[in-house]
């Protein structure tokens, strides 16, 4: 037979080293196979996906208590086995064997402290018979010997498993503890241990040899009933006669019998006399003594509750006592930064010693107490009266540090020097304070809502002067000439040049601007949030980006860990889940009132750059679109909103621009009557181009929506103007998108927008030119394709042979129309030709015009030419290959 796991001593030091910390020694380890069950399928044994699994034995002795554990182990990725599950032994209710199972090796173990009892157990599965008797065995011993209980067993028969004890006598480790102080030994534990329904023997095989064996030396004789019977009576008769020949012989000596008992009953009745009287004397002296020993144990009983109450009082006199140095920081106390530490300390006691005069942490015996309620109403007035005094100092004080700095004009931009607002000394200033502010929250939430209103006014003021300074010296520093408003009105005449001047520095005046604040808004807003106590997520999330520029041009070393006030909140194991809400809420309002009126600074950087340059919007878009998506954080919600009015005031700003350039566009309609190419289609280029090399990040939707508003109101435009004169209207129209086309044509394939009008300005164009190359045509060939027509019409009512007999299409009338289009063909051309060069003013459109006008011209004559043949078959007019020959030589 092979070798158990169970003896697998490789298998034991796997699995010591899974529970390795846990001071837990390994009883036994077995392998089994884990598969689960299913509830009502009695039917089938239920495994689905057998999963290999170490079933461990396992004990922990903890004084003179020992636990004992099932743990489950499973094979990780490499191999290694790591605990999987663990069931304490003290809540194995039930051992049942599969009695689907034909092998018997499949049983399940019942727990009374599983959370769903309608999910089937796992199902464990053995190697053979003999591993699972040794562990069932092991499991039952241990729940013997430590538990002192024994679970149910069902679908094993217990007479089985004991003879199967008594064969293998499995070894169990049993923890024991020896005078030597040694660890667990090893004990052989035989049949007579395992007590599970079998009974100990009555008597051991030896007596029942013996009874044996005495039973077999008397010789009864009950061979036959009735001989017996005769034989008892004949005995009894004889005993009975003995014992009435013995009662006679022994009467002398029976009357001496009761004189002596006579003599022996009148001292038993003096005796009892006698003890009579002692139990009367004794009964009193007891129930002196019951007496004396009550009075005694009443007062021992007294001296010990006076003991016990004197004990507690003196406890209760302890919590209620106020330290007078604490009392005397509370009530009147500096706030000066040397003298913080005192007032933390005396913060701490005063909030411990309101807590434990509370229900929860107070006996609720002593709650109604008087000297208690006396005290709690004391407690309280020392909280309020440093409440009051603590919150007025600290508005004085945020509104000190302000107003010093404000006063400072070093603090400030001034002219000729950019400077940084740094709020780091103000910071480190109030960071020696933001302990005292927790313990104020702890002591009275409702006292933090003035403190946070008067640091926000008090804020706000320093924050608009540097944004204000700021703005002014950086418009005032940047160099940039104005570019023109105009770009598409038909009336001016501004160079291309006045449109090149370079105004990248009002750009990037905006960026330095934003690159400045947006960082030090949000550092405010998160200090801001960290210091007056609020209870919100992380204010900026790792890795964030906060100012939008990955480089950090302008971040300095000392504003990394603005928002790190180096404290830990007290309240930290409260419940924050339904405090997040309400208090994002606040916080918002707050940072309303903290940033409120910083905007327009912006704004007036905005309006500056619009000014100098509108297009700058485009760049200024894609700026403030990067920045704000780097602002995901709570606290950073005003900046959001920041950003957000940036954003639409810039591209309101840049919609001005373009509804004044479409207006600009459509006082081009009400000009006098114009020929040729319109300005504003070269111009459009010009300012596209100008447009692409602003673009950046987010702002191609921007651009992409302005180039469509642009182009619809040209073609619109151009559309009205050609309604102006239909005559000249489709030469207006070619013209116009053909240079349309070819001012865009390399814009066109980068950008999809432009692309998209490029192709519409295309097909405007083919149809502007088919219509214009069909007048010229059936201007100079007029009757010879209107013969053509009459032709066309007649064949849908009756047959070609019919058609020669109609009235004005016979033989004849051909011949002569023939004759009067086609005499002097060259001619006629040539004056095609010159026609549509007069009407042209762009003359690089006249090759590609005139072969259009060729191909469209043979492409009519080769159509008249087969119905020529189709219905005159006789008659001979020039061939298409003359035709095209004669084009060509022109």
């Amino acid at each position: 037979m092979a070798k158990s796991s169970a003896d697998d001593e490789e298998l034991r030091r796997a699995c010591e080293a899974a529970i390795e910390g846990t001071k837990q020694k390994i009883v036994l380890s077995i392998r089994v196979a884990k598969s689960q069950g299913i509830w009502g399928k009695s039917g089938k044994l239920g495994r689905h996906m057998a999963k290999p699994r170490v079933l461990a034995l396992s004990t922990k002795s903890k004084g003179q208590r020992t636990k004992a554990f099932l743990r489950v182990l499973k094979y990780s990725n490499g191999g290694v086995l790591e605990p999987a599950k663990l069931y304490k032994l003290k809540h194995l209710s039930k051992v049942e064997v599969i009695a689907n199972d034909p092998s018997g090796c499949t049983f399940t173990l019942g727990f009374d402290n599983l959370r769903s009892q309608s999910v089937a157990p796992p199902q464990w599965t053995m190697r053979n018979v003999d591993d699972r008797n040794r562990l069932l065995f092991c499991i039952l011993n241990i729940c013997k010997d430590v538990l002192g209980r024994l679970p149910k067993v069902v679908g094993i028969d217990v007479v089985e498993m004991a003879l199967w004890a008594k064969e293998n006598t499995p070894t169990v480790p049993k923890q024991t503890n020896q005078q030597d102080g040694g660890g667990p030994v090893e004990a052989t534990v035989t049949e007579s241990d395992l007590k599970v329904s079998v009974e100990r023997e009555l008597v051991s095989q030896a007596e029942e040899e013996d009874m044996e064996a005495l039973l077999g030396t008397y010789v009864m004789g009950i061979g036959e009933a009735e001989a017996f019977s005769e034989r008892l009576k004949r005995e009894l008769l004889a005993l009975e006669a003995a014992n009435v020949h013995a009662i006679l012989e022994s009467e002398p000596l029976v009357e001496e019998v009761l004189q002596g008992l006579e003599a022996a009953t009148n001292c038993v009745d003096d005796m009892d006399e006698w003890l009579g009287i002692f139990n009367v004397k004794l009964r009193h002296m007891r129930e002196d003594i019951e007496s004396i020993e009550t009075r005694n144990n009443k007062l021992e009983m007294q001296s010990v509750n006076n003991v016990s109450l004197i004990e507690e009082l003196d406890k209760l006199l302890e919590r209620l006592r106020v330290p007078s140095e604490y009392a005397a920081c509370l009530t009147g106390g500096s706030f000066d930064e040397e003298r913080m530490l005192q007032n933390i300390e005396a913060c701490e006691w005063l909030t411990g010693a309101l807590r434990g005069l509370q229900v929860p942490n107070l006996d609720p015996i002593y709650a109604n107490m008087c000297a208690v309620k006396e005290k709690r109403t004391e407690l309280e007035k020392l909280k309020t009266t440093f409440v009051r005094r603590a919150s007025e100092f600290l508005r004085n004080y945020f509104a000190s540090l302000v107003d010093f700095m404000i006063s400072d004009k070093s603090y400030f931009s001034q002219r000729g020097q950019l400077k940084r607002p740094d709020h780091a000394d103000l910071r480190y200033k109030c960071r020696t304070y933001a302990r005292l502010l927790q313990h104020l929250k702890s002591l009275d939430k409702n006292c933090l809502g003035p403190l946070r209103k008067a640091y926000c006014s008090s804020l706000n003021l320093l924050l608009r002067r540097e944004a204000r300074e700021f703005a002014n010296e950086l418009r005032a520093s940047t160099k940039a000439s104005r570019n023109p408003t105009v770009w598409l009105e038909a009336s001016t005449g501004s160079s291309q040049s006045a449109h090149n001047t370079d105004t990248s520095s009002v750009s990037e005046a905006y960026a330095k601007m934003l690159t400045i604040f947006i960082p030090l808004l949000v550092d405010e807003s998160s200090f801001f949030a960290h210091f007056m106590c609020f209870e919100v997520p992380a204010l900026v999330p790792p890795g964030g980006v906060v100012n939008g520029n990955k480089g950090g041009n302008y971040n300095d070393a000392d504003d990394d860990d603005d928002d790190d006030l180096g404290i830990m909140d007290i309240d930290e194991n409260d419940g924050k889940a339904g405090k997040n809400s309400a208090d994002l809420a606040a916080l918002n309002e707050s940072l309303q009132d903290l940033l409120n009126g910083i905007q327009d600074d912006f704004y007036a950087v905005v309006d500056w750059a619009y000014k100098i340059d509108p297009l700058r919007c485009i760049s200024m878009h894609g700026i403030t679109e990067r920045y704000l998506s780097g602002q995901k954080a709570d606290a950073a919600g005003f900046v959001r909103l920041l950003l957000g009015d940036l954003e639409s005031r810039i591209s309101m700003q840049f919609s001005r621009f373009v509804d004044e350039a479409c207006h600009q566009i459509e006082r081009n309609e009400r000009n006098v009557r114009q020929t040729g190419v319109l300005s504003y289609i070269p111009r459009f280029a010009t300012l596209a181009t100008r447009m692409e090399q602003y673009i950046q990040g987010q702002s191609r939707d921007l651009v992409d929506q302005a180039y469509t508003k642009f182009v619809s109101i040209m073609f619109v435009t151009l559309e009205k103007i050609a309604q102006t004169d239909p005559k000249y209207a489709d030469v207006f129209l070619l013209e116009n998108y053909a240079a349309f086309q070819n001012s865009l044509y390399d814009l066109a394939n980068v950008v999809p927008t432009l692309a998209k009008f490029y192709h519409q300005a295309s097909e405007a164009y083919e149809q502007a030119c088919t219509r214009h190359i069909s007048m010229i045509i059936f201007y100079q060939f007029e009757k010879l394709f209107q013969f053509a027509r009459k032709i066309e019409d007649l064949m849908y009512t009756i047959t070609p042979e019919e058609i020669p007999f109609q009235l004005g299409l016979s033989k004849m009338d051909l011949r002569k129309m023939l004759k009067s289009s086609l005499s002097g063909v060259d001619k006629s051309i040539s004056a095609m030709y010159k026609r549509l060069q007069k009407n042209l003013t762009s003359e690089e459109l006249l090759p590609s015009l005139w072969d259009k006008c060729k191909k469209e011209f043979l492409d009519k004559y080769e159509s008249f030419a087969q119905l020529v043949a189709k219905i005159y078959p006789n008659e001979s007019i020039p061939s298409v290959s003359e035709m095209r020959e004669l084009l060509a030589s022109m």
